[in-house]
């Protein structure tokens, strides 16, 4: 059958080996990789987040990868519309588009739909922000409480993000994002028919691997790209700023904590995250199946050679 329109969907924690995987399909079959890695797509890290090195986006051609500025906010709907826009044109050209990373929404909104929620004014959200500095994130929280119950009881008290986001939307459009969640993006039906993997290592393994790539990562520059993110001055709440090992190296760069600390704070987190992105995949998305890099290639091929196409 051919690989005309066909689309690939690769999951998986941090460091199991995600692009690797993806880029030996796209040479395989000719294909596009389209990143599906929310920090990936911030063009000042392409270090400390690993994206695919200069000499692999050569190999074959890589879509979203580093095309957001760091000082902005990149909504989950804005990458669907992004990357339904990849997708149209690469059927359109009759080629393979392999979709990879580790952002869970973004496989959700793509295989199930999304709740599309207009931009929020920058005079808003900068409002919003200056009174979370000012009056701090448990007033925020009680505000919301009163304003919209309902997400109140879903956040935690002290999650910044969240609350500011949710108030946010409130003050930015007059209804809540329970309110929008009622109405919808459908989902991209090529998605819905595309072959399917969450790409997983042993726990241990995975640890090791995601220790020694940050290290790598050290060693390739990560410290001067986060120096030259720092140097900007921007909000701390944006997305990029909390990227992992972000926070870790610039609290190392103020003077505050050594490397060593510094990077053993980072890898921790990354840890951390792995283990979210697991249970999240194993609840939200549970009919995925999951391989491991040594078998995660003929996975693929075989749920190809079975006729997943769109």
């Amino acid at each position: 059958m051919s690989d005309q329109g066909r689309v690939v969907l690769i999951a998986g924690p941090t460091a199991s080996g995600k692009s690797a995987l993806a880029l030996a399909l796209a040479r395989r079959h000719d294909g596009i990789v389209v990143n599906a890695d929310s920090m990936q797509v911030y063009g000042d890290l392409r270090i400390i987040t690993a994206r695919p090195s200069v000499a692999e986006e050569q190999e074959a051609p890589h879509r979203l990868y580093g095309h957001v500025e760091a000082g902005e906010t990149y909504s989950v709907g804005r990458w669907c519309r992004d990357a339904a826009a990849v997708l149209r044109a690469a059927r359109a050209e009759g080629r393979m588009t392999i979709v990879v990373g580790g952002t869970g929404l973004y496989f959700s909104a793509l295989v199930k739909g999304l709740t599309e929620i207009p931009p929020v004014p920058a005079a808003i959200r900068a409002a919003v922000r200056a009174r979370l500095d000012a009056e701090g994130v448990e007033a925020l929280h009680a505000e919301l409480a009163r304003r919209d119950a309902a997400s109140a009881a879903r956040i935690m008290p002290r999650d910044r993000s969240r609350i500011t986001r949710a108030l946010e939307v409130l003050e930015a459009t007059g209804r809540t994002i329970g309110d929008w969640h009622r109405d919808g993006m459908p989902a991209l039906p090529d998605a819905a028919r595309a072959a399917k993997l969450f790409l997983t290592c042993e726990r241990d393994a995975l640890a090791e691997r995601i220790d020694r790539r940050f290290d790598a990562m050290l060693a390739a520059g990560a410290l001067d790209e986060v120096a030259a993110l720092a140097a900007r001055r921007l909000d701390p709440l944006l997305p990029a700023m909390k990227a992992h090992g972000v926070p870790w190296l610039i609290r190392h760069l103020r003077g505050e904590i050594a490397l060593a600390e510094a990077a053993a704070g980072g890898k921790a987190d990354t840890r951390r995250y792995a283990k979210r992105q697991h249970t999240w995949f194993r609840n939200q998305l549970p009919d995925w199946p999951w391989a491991s890099p040594e078998t995660a290639l003929a996975a693929i091929e075989a749920q190809l050679a079975a006729g997943f196409s769109a």
